[in-house]
């Protein structure tokens, strides 16, 4: 027998329209890529998503075709998000720091119809353009006044979108459709499209509005330093337009001189980005002496957040750190660290050793840990293992089939990470399945390693890899930014961790450097700092 409810689809189109009619005065405030800032409503952002719509369709755009864009954090860019999805085509984000050859393969490996881009892309757009002879229209997020001039034929976002009527009434259709488009990083291998439906997306933002993970309010300020074009900046714009939430969209300004001016001008609540973001702003802070105005929490995700960042956010300006994980497959909620009310009885050391982990399951996700024979292993928070997931916002194959088959028995999707869960259902990151450093038998943590290392006052960065050792397989290798003004030799910050990690774990060398590589979404880049260094304890000098 069957429920008696309605059956109304879960459908992108419902998040604008609500934000419209229950909330169409709240703010939406852009950094612009010409310069200056923009403000409108969530009711104009409806309107104009309806004419982007009818702008795309007269350029031939159908249901089910792809709409690709290269474009900062902006309110056209958001208006892109829900026109295209709304009439039932799929958008497709584009992340312009790819290398230019796998940003070629990944346009043309979706078929991409239309490519929107902002004019900070211009010369990757007008490189791009000869390669990908499948994209009919190329259109600059600009106005006419702009517009590139020359003789390539640009066609002029302002132009298309004004020339249309905003009286689109958005269609119904089933909520399996696809919605958006969003392919991985690509470190190894060409990068793997993840293909979301309108229901995965809507369940996800409904998820990161619980008040345990993000919990966004019409009350908030939100400022999403996680970009557009990395898995829909975490589902924020979604998320955003659900609860009526200001949103403030920092365009190309990620430097920490931007994000504070907007911090601070727009009384921001509420930010999300990488840990690599908030070094850069928290340095900035420092070095100007400002403080913050508070509340303001922060979702902190894309890689682990030190101790010691998370300390400094939370005491030296009063923020609120939230650390989670997720992955482009997962939409890419899959847990918050937010506090239990048992915690509250815990010692400091020990309520840091809760809040160093990556955070308690969401609602709609279940994770498991196996050996590698595929036996489950107890979530008792010491076992570790290979980290499993799946829900309602989980991918279950990729697009096109690249990569072929990837679900393991049960449903269950590799993540490619080692974890342990505890019986709370906190889950913490060991460490990358490529990235654990195997010696002698043993395993030791390169995040566990880097986190403690970053902990020194003279430490701005620092990465741990493994490299082969004829005795032991492997051992450490740690590579070190200095903070300017700060001299420290190899041998002291050996001192510094000898107290701090297991004898065996301690680094057998380390290196300094100007900057460690990282890749397009701002993760430590390991295989190009492996290549770096490859044979180094062959031949490598002593630790300096």
């Amino acid at each position: 027998m069957h429920g008696q409810m309605m059956r109304q689809p879960l459908l992108i189109s419902s998040l604008i329209r609500h934000a419209d009619t229950c909330h169409g005065d709240t703010e939406i405030v852009s950094r612009l890529t010409e310069g200056g800032m923009h403000r409108y409503t969530y009711h104009d952002a409806h309107q104009r998503s309806r004419q982007c719509a009818r702008a795309l369709q007269r350029l031939g755009v159908t249901a089910g075709d792809r709409v690709a864009t290269l474009a900062w954090n902006n309110y056209r860019h958001f208006e892109i998000y829900y026109g295209t999805s709304g009439m039932g085509a799929i958008c497709h984000t584009i992340n312009p720091r790819l290398f230019p050859e796998q940003i070629a393969f990944i346009i043309k490996h979706a078929e991409d119809r239309v490519m929107l881009f902002d004019l900070t892309f211009l010369k990757l757009a007008e490189a791009l353009r000869p390669l990908c002879p499948g994209v009919k229209h190329w259109v600059v997020l600009t106005d006419r006044a702009h517009l590139p001039a020359g003789d390539t034929p640009w066609l002029c976002y302002e132009e298309l979108v004004a020339a249309e009527s905003a009286d689109y009434e958005w269609p119904d259709f089933d909520e399996e459709t696809a919605a958006s488009l969003c392919y991985t990083s690509g470190t190894t291998g060409n990068p793997k499209g993840v293909l979301y439906s309108h229901r995965s997306t809507v369940l996800h933002a409904y998820a990161i509005n619980l008040p345990d993970v993000m919990g966004l309010t019409a009350r908030d300020t939100a400022l999403p330093v996680v970009p557009m074009f990395h898995v829909n900046a975490w589902g924020l714009p979604f998320a955003a337009a659900m609860t009526g939430t200001k949103l403030v969209l920092p365009g190309p300004g990620l430097d920490g001189a931007s994000l504070c001016e907007l911090f601070q001008q727009e009384r921001v609540t509420f930010s999300a980005g990488v840990p690599t973001i908030w070094l850069g702003t928290l340095a900035y802070l420092r070095e100007n002496k400002i403080r913050l105005p508070s509340p303001h929490r922060t979702i902190i995700g894309g890689a682990a957040a030190s101790p010691a960042l998370i300390h400094a956010l939370e005491s030296e300006q009063g923020i609120e750190v939230r650390c989670g994980w997720g992955m482009t497959e997962t939409s890419p909620a899959g847990t918050v660290n937010t506090f239990k009310s048992k915690h509250a009885a815990l010692s400091t050391a020990e309520r840091d050793a809760v809040h160093a982990k990556q955070g308690r399951i969401i609602p709609g996700i279940e994770l498991q840990i196996t050996d590698d024979s595929g036996a489950v292993l107890a979530r008792d928070g010491v076992a570790y293992g290979n980290l499993e997931v799946r829900g309602h916002w989980t991918c279950r194959e990729y697009f096109k089939g690249a990569g072929g088959s990837v679900l393991r028995p049960g449903g269950w999707f590799p993540t490619g990470d080692v974890a342990a869960i505890d019986p709370d259902g906190y889950m913490r990151i060991v460490d990358r399945t490529k990235d654990i450093i195997k010696s002698g038998g043993e395993w030791i943590s390169s995040i566990d390693l880097e986190n403690q290392a970053i902990g020194h006052p003279a430490v701005a960065g620092a990465a741990v890899i493994g490299l082969a050792h004829e005795q032991w397989g492997e051992r450490p290798l740690l590579v070190v930014v200095r903070r300017p003004g700060h001299p420290v030799t190899g041998e002291q910050l050996l001192d510094y961790l000898r107290p701090k990690v297991a004898k065996w774990w301690l680094p057998d060398a380390v290196v300094f450097t100007d900057a460690i590589p990282l890749t397009a979404t701002g993760k430590i880049y390991k295989t190009k700092l492996r290549e770096t260094y490859e044979g180094y304890f062959k031949s490598g000098p002593e630790t300096p």
